[in-house]
């Protein structure tokens, strides 16, 4: 775990540093790490043709995970943006299939942790064994020590196994007895939790529902897609297989950060983010009475990110007015506090979120003609109409 850890820690990007000799690291040229499909053979790539890589991966999860087209597009946004998930559903809406699924056709390595009342935090980031032989520490790490880590039903445990993964989330590192150990790049930590059940079940604090950065509502299948799971599924269940490697995701993830972002755009999630703060002064008085807390910084962050992501997905390097909307729910939903007003009124998050991107002017920005041009913006022409803030093509904003 370690070497594969400080083989794709910060400073290293197996997506284009080649083997060299006295690394002190052995690579094996056919190993499931890192192997002449995972590093990426061709340099460089068009915006198009990483959204038809894009586009297979989400065609071969798509094969097992029926409908919940939103989950997998959020899930792969999420993935290249470096942020992690949180998915929020009813018990057998295949939220623990659609990420391990997810984890499959990614390649990289995997852990499931599943989360009960009795977990201690050294179950999940490792602790220091004495060894009576040796007459010394040696350091076991945890199954958190992976690409994927998918934190089942995170709200079964307490607040103080939940605590253990700030670190790990935040800065992808774990302490261990005055010891740093980086994670395994990339990283992703996708949780869920059931909010139907109330007994046995932890609130996830403040602190760790902001590091997510994405928190995902996933609902049933309609009648058609329940129909063609129950024919999909009965006698032979497609499985899932590889269709980028670690390197190519890196390399895909770095690709998303470089994708531009108009200052237009940039100053409207600030405004945005803010208006979660202090709506009374945007002119939604309601609105500051349901709010104790608003989004943080972290917000304005994941929504550049996240946006970046979308673009990438649609073929394009650089981000349109839309690819922010697209995606604004997803990210500030579970990062609001409400306050006890709002929670005896059943006012939810989603409708707090709704009212501030209808109030918040969006500025119109014309697509590039040429790349390496700058957009032209154009005068704000008030807030937007007509549109949902849920889904990729709009959703229910739920």
């Amino acid at each position: 775990m370690v070497r594969s850890a400080a083989r794709c820690g910060p400073g290293r990007d197996p997506a284009t540093e080649p083997q060299r000799e006295g690394d002190g690291v052995t690579q094996s040229p056919s190993g499931p790490e890192w192997d002449e499909r995972s590093a990426g053979s061709v340099p460089v790539s068009t915006p198009a043709q990483d959204a038809g890589l894009l586009e297979r991966t989400m065609f071969e999860i798509k094969r097992v995970i029926v409908g919940q087209d939103r989950m997998v597009e959020r899930l792969l946004v999420s993935l290249l943006a470096r942020g992690h998930c949180l998915l929020e559903g009813v018990p057998g809406v295949a939220k623990t299939l659609a990420v391990e699924t997810l984890a499959t056709v990614v390649g990289g390595s995997f852990a499931r942790l599943q989360f009960t009342p009795d977990l201690v935090p050294s179950d999940i980031v490792g602790t220091r064994i004495y060894r009576p032989g040796a007459e010394k520490f040696d350091t076991e790490l945890g199954p958190v020590f992976a690409n994927f880590v998918l934190a089942d039903e995170i709200n079964r445990a307490p607040a103080k196994v939940q605590s253990a993964l700030l670190e790990v989330m935040a800065e992808q590192q774990v302490s261990i007895g005055g010891a740093t150990y980086p994670m395994p790049a990339p990283f992703l930590v996708l949780a869920t939790q059931n909010p139907i059940e109330h007994e046995g079940v932890y609130p996830l604090p403040e602190a760790q529902r902001d590091r997510f950065l994405m928190k995902i509502v996933v609902d049933y299948p309609t009648a058609e897609e329940e129909r063609e799971i129950v024919y999909r599924m009965g006698a032979d269940p497609p499985v899932a297989e590889q269709v980028l490697g670690t390197g190519d995701l890196i390399r895909l993830q770095r690709t998303a950060s470089r994708v531009f972002v108009h200052h237009a755009l940039v100053d409207y999630v600030v405004r945005v983010v803010l208006a979660t703060r202090l709506p009374a002064e945007h002119g939604m008085v309601d609105v500051a009475g349901w709010v104790a807390y608003g989004a943080s910084p972290r917000a304005s962050l994941g929504m550049i990110a996240a946006a970046r992501a979308v673009a990438l997905t649609r073929g394009r390097d650089y981000v349109l007015p839309q690819d922010v909307l697209d995606i604004a729910a997803d990210v500030l939903r579970h990062r609001l506090v409400l306050s006890y007003d709002a929670l005896a009124d059943g006012v939810p998050a989603e409708h707090v979120v709704r009212r501030v991107l209808q109030t918040v002017p969006l500025p119109q920005v014309t697509p590039r003609q040429q790349a390496g041009g700058p957009p032209v913006p154009m005068l704000p022409p008030g807030p937007p109409t007509g549109f949902e803030p849920g889904g990729f093509a709009g959703g229910d904003g739920t």
